[in-house]
């Protein structure tokens, strides 16, 4: 009769077997080569994000000592454990050496070979968390010194873990690979995009980038003369209801939102109706408070909202603009030149505001309204690129998650 306790909940069609369980030991030999002749001068530590990687890189500058003569020798392939312990990693890390053809590491480090096992799946395997209990029972509680679990390398390879037939192995191993590096390519992307358009915000505000056929200079203008103030309500959390006809602005949302270009696909809390003055379709919210500086008066625009009941809530400063194009407002409060101005005038030590007093003062250049909607139309095509690459990135993430948490036992 099949163990269900052996056998993951997700599987690859055409296996069936449960899944054995083996000592590390069985499946790997214990490392402990020294660098006696300084084969390598390249000190590593591990990174949970980056893995095995160069000391000079990471701390950007060398921990180890000046001669590691006296430390393990680690190559290309060869798995290490690093029993210092941090949040999110209760029990340390393990990582296989892949950057590099060999390296140096402390001798608080314990490292192996894979002599009995599919070596990827084993990187995906120590990625996970399976392995935690493990460790944990033969780890002494009491016994923890300054961040490093105290485990011995007798213990270590004496921890139990559960492996399938090495074909599976493969498989396992090769699609959390496929996975992990599309993940990386995306995040790849997701910067390049994000550096694209910080730089074209820079250029574009600066005037050193135009379009063509644009040569008229661009007129200062005071914001008090494009905007109108709109009423905001002191409505918090408390007052938010499951299913009204009116829904609200939080400052807090401003701030969780990653794109505040808010549209039909985007939802926004519910409150109980009331006699509130409604926001438009291009209308302007900035939040008046944050935890830091950088994100004073972080802007959020109604985009494509037509028909729906919106109020401005807690913390926000809400905005009408006339005579200037919705979107091109929007990205003058995310330039720089802006940035600088709220960290000018907020105020505050813990919790910093800004008032709407201080923001109507700001001035800035804007050129015509036909220009405005070229550089909004570019910069709009940039962050919805942005979206969709951050949407594909999180889809990523929570299949590997999901994955990685259904396709071990």
């Amino acid at each position: 009769m099949k163990n269900e306790n052996l056998v993951p909940k997700v599987r690859f069609k055409g296996f069936s077997d449960p899944w054995e369980q083996r000592k590390l030991f069985e499946v790997t030999e214990r490392v402990t080569r020294k660098n006696t002749q300084l084969q390598s001068t390249l000190p590593l530590t591990i990174s949970a994000q980056y893995g095995l990687i160069d000391q000079n890189t990471f701390f950007d500058k060398q921990v180890a000592s000046r001669d590691v003569s006296g430390y393990y020798l680690i190559k290309n392939g060869e798995f290490a454990y690093n029993k210092s312990y941090s949040k999110g990693y209760p029990v340390g890390t393990i990582k296989r050496l892949d950057k590099y053809s060999e390296g140096v590491l402390s001798t608080l480090y314990i490292l192996f070979k894979v002599t009995n096992a599919d070596s990827q799946f084993l990187v995906t395997y120590f990625e996970g968390n399976k392995w935690y209990q493990e460790v944990m029972k033969r780890a002494t509680e009491g016994a923890r010194n300054h961040g490093l679990l105290n485990i011995s390398p007798k213990d270590f390879f004496n921890m139990h873990l559960f492996i399938p037939v090495k074909s599976e192995q493969y498989k396992v191993g090769s699609i959390i690979l496929k996975i992990s590096c599309l993940i990386a390519a995306n995040e790849d992307k997701l910067e390049q995009l994000k550096t694209l358009k910080k730089l074209m915000m820079q250029k574009i505000f600066s005037q050193e980038w135009r379009f063509k056929g644009f040569t008229d200079p661009w007129e200062q203008r005071k914001l008090s003369s494009v905007v109108t103030p709109v009423k905001s309500y002191s409505i918090t959390r408390d007052n938010e209801r499951k299913s009204t006809n009116t829904e609200y602005i939080h400052y807090g949302d401003i701030h969780k939102f990653t794109n505040t270009i808010i549209d039909d696909h985007v939802t926004l809390p519910n409150i109980a109706d009331g006699d509130y003055i409604p926001l438009n379709e291009g209308d302007l919210v900035l939040a008046d408070a944050s935890e830091d500086y950088v994100e004073i008066a972080k802007p959020l625009v109604l985009f494509k909202t037509d028909g729906r009941n919106i109020v401005s809530g807690l913390h926000t400063i809400a905005l009408h603009p006339h005579d200037v194009e919705s979107l091109f407002l929007y990205n003058v409060f995310n330039s720089q030149n802006f940035r600088r101005y709220g960290y000018k005038v907020g105020t505050g030590l813990k919790v910093f505001g800004v008032s709407s007093k201080n923001i109507l003062k700001y001035s800035f250049n804007s050129p015509s309204m036909y220009e405005q909607k070229k550089i909004d139309s570019i910069l709009l095509k940039l962050t919805d690129l942005i979206a969709a690459n951050e949407d594909k990135l999180n889809q990523l993430k929570k299949l590997k998650k999901y994955l990685m948490q259904n396709m071990f036992v």
